[in-house]
């Protein structure tokens, strides 16, 4: 399987506006490793880019100037991704802007989504982390990705972390995480110390009623299911 992690910057929050890629990167895995190849460029958008946009990718104007355009590196760029499922962090952003980019060169170009399969790797750690912080840097601290590195959102170095979380995420190791975040940030460790059994542990068996109690929640249970409750029918077929 082909995977590309992917990331871009822009001069702007808002493609509806008319803000533009400034870069583009990408990191190749093939079989859930990445093999070293990447693909990694800025472009020149014709416009200037916001001022948040600048603090946060530390990209100045006159430094795209003598850039690519769009236009220039599509076909380059086609190459890369064309039928590897892309894995962004965000991806209705990432996919906005480059569907926004191939749409002012023509319909022949069609969009990302005809060309590869999108996975968001936000929509997965909503998913498994409801309630919390999932931006990539929370992501990096909740999983032990290292992002000492990361001062600034630079798009190569992002698609870098992403494919780190991506595949700590995917990995099938359990992460036991108990709303510890924010200590962590403030530099508290927190260790779960191994559990010893030196002892055969004690059953406390129900009493009568606590017995008669869970029969009145099974009836409960099958008046509300129309008949047997699966917890009813489980139980009995134990018994026999």
């Amino acid at each position: 399987m082909r995977q590309i992690v992917l990331d871009t910057e822009t001069t702007g929050l808002e493609v509806r506006q008319g803000h533009r890629l400034i870069e583009i990167a990408c990191v190749e895995m093939i079989e859930r490793r990445p093999n070293g190849r990447h693909y990694q460029t800025y472009l020149n958008p014709d416009r200037a880019i916001d001022e948040g946009a600048k603090q946060v990718t530390g990209i100045e104007d006159e430094f795209l100037l003598d850039k690519p355009r769009f236009a220039d590196v599509v076909e380059d760029f086609l190459a890369f991704i064309d039928g590897a499922e892309l894995i962004i962090h965000n991806a209705t952003f990432d996919v906005g802007f480059l569907n926004a980019e191939l749409a002012r060169l023509g319909e022949s170009y069609g969009r990302i989504e005809d060309r590869c399969h999108v996975l968001d790797t936000l929509a997965m750690a909503r998913e498994r982390y409801p309630g919390q912080r999932n931006s990539l840097d929370a992501l990096c601290k909740r999983l032990g990705v290292d992002n000492s590195a990361r001062d600034l959102h630079g798009g190569l170095i992002d698609a870098q972390l992403l494919a780190e979380v991506y595949l700590a995420m995917t990995s099938g190791q359990v992460v036991l995480d108990l709303g510890f975040e924010g200590a962590q940030e403030q530099g508290a460790a927190v260790a779960l110390a191994p559990i010893t059994l030196d002892r055969r542990p004690r059953v406390l068996r129900a009493n009568e009623a606590e017995l008669a109690a869970h029969e009145r929640r099974l009836d409960a249970l099958d008046k509300s299911a129309g008949g047997t409750s699966v917890w009813r029918r489980e139980s009995q077929s134990t018994v026999q």
